[in-house]
């Protein structure tokens, strides 16, 4: 369902893509991807065509999401990527406007990064 809510968003109508998706999904929900095999133009069933190749190079992640709290309460999330080392991603958080905002020209005593997991500024 994520992949589909984000091919949604992303308004794709590439063969290429739904094509696999819809294989892929046949196991679990075998009617409705025989209709959009038939939707997308194939005649017989989905479940006579072979799985697609799975490649694990497209399930590398290369950014996190991080959500950024300030006393134990979540503000905002900043997106940075995962080969960042502790000092960068503090270099980078206290550079941001939203971080300055929060702290209204106050120090924060201690600083929690978690690297892809989690940022918290104690004050």
């Amino acid at each position: 369902m994520i992949c589909v809510n984000e091919l949604s968003q992303l308004k794709c109508h590439h063969r290429a893509i739904l094509e696999p998706l819809a294989i892929i999904v046949s196991p679990y929900a075998p009617h409705i991807a025989e209709e959009l095999w038939s939707a997308l133009g194939h005649e017989g069933s989905i479940a006579t065509v072979p799985f697609p190749i799975f490649e694990p190079k497209y399930l590398v992640e290369s950014e996190k999401e991080y959500p950024v709290s300030f006393n134990g309460k979540m503000r905002f999330t900043l997106k940075l990527p995962l080969d960042l080392s502790k000092e960068q991603i503090q270099e980078i958080v206290m550079a941001d406007e939203r971080t300055i905002a929060q702290l209204a020209g106050n120090t924060p005593k201690n600083i929690i990064i978690v690297p892809g997991k989690i940022i918290n500024l104690v004050g």
